[in-house]
């Protein structure tokens, strides 16, 4: 059940487990559901933030807090599911504040492809611009509309000229997420990779705080 006021799914907690909220990030939300409907975990809960605010990551640690404060004594434990994500560290200064964890690592790419693996591929080409299946399904909206490449075409070679490479770190083995993803390679003049990841360290983190 969804809480309309908040955006917390709810569910009923597992008696022996403690009751868990994860503040999430709102690209990450359907894998993070995926990973509590099949693993049972019917003590945690998800409230999300904006994924739009990955265009503007100085709102993040400040949502971040809110929502730790908002929700405290309701749960027994909380654990934030962003990677630092653009916010140079603040983030972590919140979440120590806080006393609450977070994912690992810089941002969603490094989680899903993990860390090291990341880091290699980074290390290897440099020049390779990255997606993700939320970032593929939500392509147009977040990334021409959102960097006004729809209305100033000619944004895009100062974006994007110094890429050679779109990867498409996928999390699902889809056919028609391919396709997007192809369309979306082109719509910036890239070469185009595709790299299936699954759930990486999303999902062994929040095995390991289940």
């Amino acid at each position: 059940m969804i809480d309309a006021a908040t955006g917390t799914v709810h569910a009923s907690a597992g008696q022996d487990r403690p009751r868990t909220l994860l503040i999430g990030c709102g690209a990450l939300a359907r894998e993070i559901l995926a990973l509590i409907e099949r693993e049972g975990w019917d003590h945690m809960e998800l409230t999300c933030l904006p994924a739009i605010w990955h265009n503007t990551p100085g709102k993040i640690p400040g949502g971040v807090r809110e929502k730790i404060r908002a929700n405290r004594d309701v749960y027994d434990r909380i654990f934030c599911v962003y990677a630092d994500c653009g916010t140079g560290g603040e983030l972590d200064r919140v979440l120590e504040e806080e006393g609450v964890a977070r994912l690992p690592g810089p941002h969603c790419y490094a989680t899903y492809a993990g860390q090291g693996s990341f880091a290699a591929m980074a290390e290897r080409d440099p020049a390779c611009f990255y997606l993700t299946d939320y970032l593929v399904r939500h392509f147009d909206r977040l990334i021409v509309e959102g960097l006004g490449l729809d209305r100033f075409p000619e944004l895009s070679e100062m974006y994007f000229g110094n890429y050679t490479t779109l990867v498409y770190l996928a999390q699902q083995d889809d056919s028609a997420l391919d396709r997007q993803a192809q369309a979306a390679a082109a719509r910036l003049g890239l070469a185009y990779r595709r790299e299936m990841t699954g759930y990486g360290e999303l999902e062994r983190e929040l095995t390991r705080v289940s």
